[in-house]
């Protein structure tokens, strides 16, 4: 028995909104029924629609997929998936929390580890930028490591968060950081007349590499990111069936592996070394090694919403 509710003829007046806003370079979404989200993406004329939607409310959406597709009989609703999300636990909670509390209490933590690290550097007016972005990544990973269809089970206390826990988005923003400081302070040589330009690739002698760190670095991270990227970041093609898995946690489980090696590799091997001609070749081969793991990094964060940090 399919009930009509106004609530639901609300709701699919959203829905149908979104679809006719919906462009190839904007997906578009929205608040589509209570804890539901909707996104679109068309291509053409066509749209696939993807309902977000928490396992408590699971049933109540296939009910209003089925009243648009009795309504709406077109292509978009014929493409219609759904995401199931998992609840989400507070432990020990003295009070319910909102999303707004939820972020300003790890904003307000990342602070205070931000201090305790750096000192009053942390202070400075230029550092709100860098610790609301810290956060956000420090948010997006302890909410996105998990799958999506398990329970995430947040701990609220000062202790859950850290600027440079190994398992921690803040550690992943830190080591792109790393990255951004070591070709700027590069570049800033080059300007000087202390080192070269960088030369293109295919100049460069790759068998100065013979660190095993740099060559775990490419055929643990660079050669199968595509792959990854394919299982985490690309919707299903249309096919029976209303279910879509986003394996968002294969991407934070990459990054932060990848910010592991990596720092491991930097902290041992000094990457700009004396600037005496005999030398170029290794630190060149090694600066086209690291460049290509930040575009990596950068990538991967891109498919979280995160931007990279530049500096800390």
């Amino acid at each position: 028995l399919l009930s009509v509710t106004e609530q639901k003829l609300r709701s699919l007046a959203e829905l149908q909104q979104a679809v006719l806003q919906c462009t190839v370079s904007n997906p578009v979404a929205l608040p589509a029924f209570r804890f539901r989200d909707l996104i679109s993406f068309c291509q053409g004329s066509c749209c696939s629609i993807v309902h977000v939607v928490s396992c408590e409310e699971e049933f109540q959406q296939q009910q209003l997929d089925l009243l648009w597709r009795i309504l709406d009989p077109g292509a978009h609703t014929a493409l219609q998936k759904h995401l199931v999300c998992g609840p989400v636990k507070v432990t020990n909670p003295s009070s319910p929390i909102g999303a707004d509390q939820y972020f300003q209490l790890r904003k307000h933590q990342m602070y205070e580890a931000s201090v305790m690290k750096y000192g009053e550097l942390a202070e400075d007016e230029a550092w709100t930028e860098v610790i609301s972005t810290l956060t956000v990544a420090a948010i997006r990973f302890e909410m996105l490591s998990t799958a999506h269809r398990n329970q995430i089970t947040l701990d609220l206390e000062d202790s859950s968060i850290s600027t440079k826990g190994t398992k921690s988005g803040a550690f992943v923003m830190y080591n792109c950081a790393r990255l951004a400081t070591l070709f700027d302070t590069y570049q800033r040589a080059v300007e000087q007349g202390t080192y070269p330009p960088l030369p293109p690739a295919s100049e460069l002698n790759f068998s100065c590499l013979w660190e095993e760190g740099e060559w775990l670095l490419l055929f643990n991270y660079l050669l199968p990111f595509p792959e990854v990227l394919q299982q985490a970041a690309q919707l299903p093609p249309p096919s029976k069936g209303i279910r879509i898995t986003a394996n968002t946690e294969m991407v934070c489980k990459f990054l932060i592996q990848l910010s592991m090696d990596f720092s491991s590799y930097y902290n041992r091997v000094h990457i700009l070394g004396e600037p005496f001609p005999h030398l170029f070749d290794q630190m060149f081969a090694r600066l086209q090694l690291l460049g290509t793991v930040r575009d990596v990094f950068h990538s991967a964060l891109a498919t979280l919403h995160l931007p990279p940090l530049s500096q800390i």
